[in-house]
């Protein structure tokens, strides 16, 4: 499993965002007001609660297409992280698929997810494209 720590978190978010599907992906319009508005807190425990429902099960229903675009911040930085599906969370962070994620699985998505909302919001990323 992923080293959770800041410093490490950062390393996955910079590698994850070199690749040019990922690295489209930022905070604007509704979702970054969002963001901004709710705080850290709240996006946390809208992250663990959305994390729970449509990522942790052994077999997510709709897997692949249970992430929407947009909508909420949480839902924007899952595709920006790799978090949005259970292959992506394979491939990127070594997470199996096939078993339910395990509560430390979790806490680790929730403070990927949560430090990329930190980055975007910290950072000037209103910038337009697409």
């Amino acid at each position: 499993m992923p080293d959770p720590t800041p410093h490490s978190l950062d390393q996955r978010l910079d590698a994850i965002a070199r690749h040019p599907f990922r690295a489209k992906f930022h905070l604007r319009g509704p979702e970054r007001v969002t963001a901004e508005l709710s705080g850290p807190s709240t996006l946390r425990w809208h992250a663990y609660d959305l994390i729970a429902k449509r990522l942790a099960p052994a077999e997510p229903y709709k897997d692949g297409k249970q992430t929407p675009y947009r909508g909420h911040p949480v839902f924007v930085a899952q595709h920006a992280t790799a978090t949005c599906c259970r292959t992506c969370l394979q491939r990127w962070h070594q997470i199996p698929k096939g078993r339910e994620l395990s509560r430390t699985e979790r806490a680790y998505v929730v403070d990927v997810i949560c430090r990329w909302i930190e980055r975007e919001v910290a950072g000037s990323s209103g910038a337009e494209g697409t």
